[in-house]
C-alpha cells in the first residue's frame, strides 16, 4: 500500500512544487474545480491525512477500503484519514470540484468525524441525480467566491459551508445516513464512543514493524476501566453487535485491504493485525470471509 499522502504533499502535488522547496504557511483548508487537476496521473490507492469531499460527475468507480464501488449517475465522495480510497472515471467528460481540509479545521466546531459519512465501516459515496448535483455544485461555488475574498473571517464561512454541504447531503439520503437510535444514558453512549475511538485509533497501519495493541474484549475493558460484560452489552444495544464482532470486523476489513494494496506477506499482515501464528490468522480471516488469504489475494 502507499505510504499516507500528506496534506503538504498534496499541496505541493497541486501546486507543482518541489519536496525540498519552500512553501508559505499551509492554510487548513482549499478547494479545486476537477477540470483543474483531470490532466494530472491518478492519485494512488492510499490513506491521506487529510478529510476530502468531492463532487464527481458521470459513471465512477471508487476503490474503498476493500471494497471496489461503482456508480453509474455523479456521486458525492466522502474521504476521512483513517481509509485508503482513490476513484477511476468511467465516463469521458468529467466535471466537478473538491475540497480539502485538516481534521484541525474543524477544532472547537464540530466532531466531524462523528459524521455518519465519515464513520469507518459505513458507505462513504452517495450517487446523485443532475439536478441534485447542480443544486451541490451552487455550494462549491460559493466556496470558490469565499476563498477568494478578503474577507477576514472567510474560514469560518467556509467551515459552515463545508458543514452546509454535508447536512444537505444528508439530508437527500436520511435513510442512508440515519443514525442508530439508542435508549441509552449519556455514560454508556461515552463508552460506546471511547471503545470505537481506541479501535480506530490503532489504524491506519503503514509499516511491517507496526502492530495493534488491543484486539481481545478483555483488553477493550480494562483500557476503558469498565467490567467486559458492561462493554458488551453497552455496545450489543447501540450497535446490535458484540464487542468481538465489532473487533473482528474491523480487523477482516483492514486484513483485506492490506491483502489487496501490500505485497507483505500472509505472516507479516497476521503479525501486525495482533496474530503470534500466521495459522491462527488464516483461520480467522477464513472464518470472517469465508476465503482464504492468499485465495483473496489472488
Amino acid at each position: 500500500m502507499e505510504e499516507t499522502l500528506t496534506f503538504e504533499e498534496f499541496y505541493r502535488k497541486k501546486q507543482g512544487l518541489s519536496p525540498d522547496s519552500s512553501i508559505p504557511k499551509l492554510l487548513p483548508f482549499n478547494i479545486y474545480r476537477l477540470s483543474e487537476v483531470s490532466k494530472d496521473k491518478p492519485m494512488p490507492y492510499s490513506r491521506k491525512d487529510y478529510y476530502k469531499i468531492s463532487l464527481i460527475s458521470g459513471k465512477n468507480r471508487v476503490h474503498y477500503a476493500d471494497k471496489v464501488l461503482e456508480v453509474e449517475d455523479n456521486m458525492l465522495l466522502f474521504a476521512n484519514p483513517q481509509i485508503p480510497y482513490n476513484w477511476d472515471p468511467l465516463s469521458e467528460d468529467k466535471h466537478g470540484a473538491f475540497c480539502v481540509f485538516t481534521k484541525d479545521f474543524f477544532n472547537g466546531y464540530a466532531h466531524i468525524k462523528d459524521y455518519p459519512p465519515f464513520k469507518p465501516g459505513g458507505n462513504p459515496i452517495l450517487s446523485i441525480t443532475n439536478s441534485e448535483m447542480t443544486s451541490l455544485y451552487t455550494i462549491y461555488e460559493k466556496m470558490f467566491k469565499e476563498i477568494a475574498s478578503d474577507y477576514k473571517y472567510k474560514y469560518d464561512v467556509l467551515r459552515n459551508l463545508t458543514s452546509e454541504l454535508i447536512h444537505t447531503a444528508m439530508k437527500l439520503r436520511p435513510a442512508k445516513f440515519e443514525a442508530t437510535h439508542t435508549t441509552e444514558s449519556n455514560a454508556s453512549e461515552r463508552i460506546t464512543n471511547f471503545f470505537l475511538e481506541l479501535l480506530e485509533r490503532q489504524f491506519p497501519i503503514e509499516s511491517t514493524q507496526q502492530r495493534i495493541e488491543l484486539k481481545s474484549p478483555a483488553e477493550f475493558a480494562d483500557k476503558l476501566n469498565v467490567h467486559i460484560n458492561h462493554l458488551n452489552k453497552v455496545l450489543k444495544e447501540s450497535t446490535g453487535k458484540t464487542t468481538s464482532q465489532i473487533i473482528s470486523d474491523r480487523l477482516a476489513m483492514e486484513a483485506r485491504a492490506m491483502l489487496k494494496h501490500t505485497h507483505w506477506n500472509i505472516s507479516e499482515i497476521g503479525w501486525c493485525l495482533g496474530f503470534d501464528d500466521s495459522s491462527h490468522f488464516i483461520k480467522f480471516f477464513k472464518k470472517n470471509t469465508q476465503t482464504t488469504p492468499n485465495s483473496y489475494r489472488g
